[in-house]
């Protein structure tokens, strides 16, 4: 009799376990996933180097199949030269580009150079140094047709979650690194710079970083320092080579797409510089050469979340017409620490139209993430969530692209939203596609 009780007892248990289960999965379905805490800043071991060798070494797109290789040296005297080639330790070509330094109170930069090198193959491996100095890097270049691959994150920051952002980012294949602005956060301590340019250097100088400013980039003290000294000294974008005034919004062509980076952080009103730019840009556009229209800027329009409620109204007013009119697909941006993905949407409602705005400004930043999403969430809101990570845009024809959003979940790459992205180049919208 005993032993048929303490069967029972045993069966009971066991059937209160599974029961117990069963019941934490289903909570789980509906539970909001538990994030980890922000990570302490990340510090690289310290390193030092002679004077003439090049660090912070980073590559970006200079128009048409040329790359500019910016890098620092501490000697003022070495030259901004870059000897590459298509062999290791054989390089057949040579360039000659330009210096730069600032000074911010009391902090003084090391030479900062640029160098334009080109024309390049497609889709092609060159081995290169800089200042006639090893170590040798190498870099591969955009394809000129599809499909082609981008790596977007936003907000980076020096913490651990950067460091894992970057190391997940690391183990895709992609083509070029789009950033929507807030790289460094040096907030005003000019030697973060440094440091941010030594930690993205693996990544940066492999692969073509398009960058745009963001809040933490301005540094400005006034009657002292200009506020983007520090970002327009050492991130040189291809403003001039896409008919542009100021660094701070430029164009760019990777195979069959067409990117804008816009400036959230300088003049954007019907009279500006920027607006008038952005105009005469898109009215350039040929879609049947780029017949995928991308756009970055830092601070978004469509923002579910309460973090930066309203910040971005006055872009949005000026310039989402001219998107909307143009075409645009592909909207990213940044400052809001979390991710969100919409419907394609113009003025406040969805639209058939408009763009897919994404908000992915979760790269791994000193000040955490804003957890905080306003209810109910809006109609033309998808998928949102607070959380580190990295996306990918695999665009792999004219019409068809997939985007990913990998969470870094416990060092591990997790994708939490996936979804497949049709142009607009064959929507029957082109009827609205005139801007007077």
């Amino acid at each position: 009799m005993e032993l048929k009780l303490k069967i029972i007892l045993l069966l009971l248990l066991s059937l209160t376990t599974i029961l117990f289960i069963c019941a934490t999965v289903r909570a789980g379905e509906e539970v909001e996933y538990l994030r980890p805490p922000p990570r302490k800043a990340f510090r690289l071991p310290w390193d030092p180097k002679p004077s003439s060798q090049p660090q912070q070494v980073h590559i970006s797109l200079a128009g048409d199949k040329h790359i500019r290789v910016s890098w620092v040296t501490t000697d003022k005297s070495s030259p901004s030269i870059v000897e590459y080639g298509t062999s290791t330790g054989k390089y057949s070509y040579k360039a000659q580009g330009e210096s730069t330094k600032y000074s911010y109170v009391l902090y003084r930069s090391g030479m900062i150079h640029h160098t334009v090198i080109g024309p390049l193959q497609d889709n092609t491996v060159y081995f290169y140094r800089c200042g006639g100095e090893d170590p040798e890097f190498q870099f591969k270049t955009p394809p000129s047709k599809f499909p082609v691959t981008f790596a977007v994150a936003g907000d980076l920051g020096q913490t651990g979650w950067t460091k894992s952002t970057l190391d997940h980012i690391d183990q895709c294949k992609y083509d070029v690194h789009l950033l929507p602005g807030d790289l460094s956060y040096a907030d005003y301590i000019q030697h973060r710079w440094d440091t941010f340019g030594q930690l993205v250097q693996p990544l940066a100088s492999a692969r073509p970083w398009m960058v745009t400013q963001g809040n933490h980039e301005k540094e400005y003290i006034p009657f002292v320092v200009d506020e983007f000294i520090s970002y327009n000294s050492r991130w040189k974008m291809p403003f001039e080579e896409s008919g542009s005034t100021s660094n701070l919004y430029y164009s760019f062509d990777v195979a069959g797409v067409h990117t804008i980076m816009l400036g959230s952080y300088t003049d954007y009103d019907d009279y500006s510089d920027q607006y008038r730019w952005l105009k005469a840009d898109l009215q350039k556009v040929d879609r049947k050469k780029t017949p995928w229209l991308v756009v970055l800027f830092h601070v978004p329009w469509y923002n579910s979340n309460e973090a930066h409620q309203g910040e971005a109204d006055d872009m949005m007013t000026s310039m989402e017409p001219l998107l909307y009119a143009a075409g645009a697909d592909i909207v990213f941006a940044g400052h809001v620490h979390a991710y969100e993905r919409t419907r394609r949407v113009y003025n406040g409602k969805p639209d058939p139209c408009g763009a897919v705005h994404i908000t992915i400004g979760d790269g791994g930043n000193k000040e955490g993430l804003a957890r905080k999403y306003k209810l109910p969430q809006p109609e033309w809101s998808v998928f949102r969530e607070a959380s580190f990570g990295h996306g990918e845009l695999a665009i792999i024809n004219s019409t068809h692209a997939s985007w990913s959003w990998h969470r870094n979940d416990d060092d591990e790459p997790v994708r939490s939203d996936q979804v497949s992205i049709t142009s607009l180049i064959d929507s029957g919208c082109s009827s609205i596609r005139v801007m007077n």
